[in-house]
């Protein structure tokens, strides 16, 4: 019943910027907090991001502070990643997850998943 599905994925020149979308359904996404996960080839799944119930606190890892930027629009139970200054690096599947307070950005806390979406970054 519950769905997260991934939107605005796909092929960009480094430096470049990409928006991602999670529309959910099936559950109400301002009772959770949400994060943005990536698994590049070869390496585990790292959380990326992660923003609490109310759009505050959010969470980045050090590989994208300053670059990348969460936001929720409750009203739309939504959530967005806005993804700048785009290295080769940051290729990988990326996924939104839903989860407790407190549970982002340990994947084994999160309880629901979207499918991914593939970001590639190349010239």
């Amino acid at each position: 019943q519950v769905q997260l599905v991934e939107s605005g994925g796909g092929l960009v020149q480094p430096g470049g910027s990409l928006r991602l979308s999670c529309t959910a359904s099936g559950v109400t996404l301002k009772y959770y907090e949400i994060g943005w996960f990536r698994q590049a080839p070869g390496k585990e799944r790292e959380g990326v991001s992660c923003i609490n119930n109310v759009g505050s606190t959010p969470y980045y890892a050090d590989s994208v502070k300053g670059r990348f930027t969460i936001s929720r629009d409750n009203a739309k139970n939504t959530v967005s990643l806005q993804m700048n200054s785009l290295k080769p690096e940051d290729t990988a599947l990326y996924y939104c997850a839903v989860g407790p307070l407190g549970g982002c950005p340990n994947s084994y806390r999160m309880n629901y998943w979207g499918k991914g979406t593939l970001i590639t970054v190349s010239s």
